[in-house]
């Protein structure tokens, strides 16, 4: 991955209406007036600019930007997916991280879940009804049911304990039962490949922070 430096570079050039500002802490601000298009196969060509805030931490793409619209066009609340605390809520914190993992740049990060939350709030905006591309259920159960469709588990149960096994060292979760539910340890099911992707994702105590701190429903 380029220097973060770079990204910002790159990032500003494709989109010149963005701008680096100081921000408090370590966390570096880019804001501004972001424009975008997108298309998709079941939905019309959407044109249209935002004003944002997006807050990008040192540690990217291991830790998860936040973003926050500033121009005051979106609702606040659940039926927009507005957090408590004005962060956009682009989707399940696992799923952003396992995109920002495929594409581990700034602009990536934008392309594949800011630009796709912002295509479905201006459709909603302009055409009424439900957001395209379906919505997770708010909270904490939202972010389980995107989990067990990552992990390829057929439960939220067992989504959560692969989440309490990656939270812990490899060594002893091995020697627990393995959460796809064949009978067998996890250190001696082919299971444990699958594992190994999100280990190095992320550390163990981001996945402990995932159950002890999840995100309280919209309101």
């Amino acid at each position: 991955m380029s220097d973060i430096s770079d990204q910002i570079r790159a990032f500003i050039d494709l989109h010149p209406g963005m701008a680096l500002r100081p921000a408090g802490g370590s966390a570096l601000n880019l804001v501004g007036i972001f424009r975008f298009s997108a298309t998709s196969d079941q939905y019309p060509t959407i044109t249209d600019a935002f004003q944002l805030r997006i807050s990008l931490p040192p540690a990217f793409p291991r830790e998860l930007p936040e973003v926050f619209e500033t121009g005051g066009r979106i609702p606040k609340g659940g039926e927009y997916h507005v957090n408590p605390d004005g962060s956009l809520c682009l989707g399940s914190r696992l799923r952003l991280l396992w995109k920002a993992s495929q594409a581990p740049t700034l602009l990536g990060y934008v392309e594949n879940c800011v630009v796709p939350y912002l295509f479905a709030i201006s459709h909603k905006l302009t055409y009424g009804g439900p957001l395209p591309f379906g919505e997770l259920a708010h909270g904490f159960p939202g972010e389980l049911a995107d989990c067990a469709d990552l992990f390829r588990v057929k439960s939220v149960h067992q989504a959560e304990m692969v989440i309490r096994y990656l939270g812990v060292r490899k060594r002893r979760a091995n020697k627990l039962a393995c959460p796809c539910q064949c009978g067998r340890r996890l250190g001696k099911c082919r299971f444990n490949w699958k594992l190994r992707e999100f280990r190095n994702m992320a550390s163990r105590s981001w996945y402990r922070s995932l159950l002890k701190h999840s995100a309280p429903a919209p309101k």
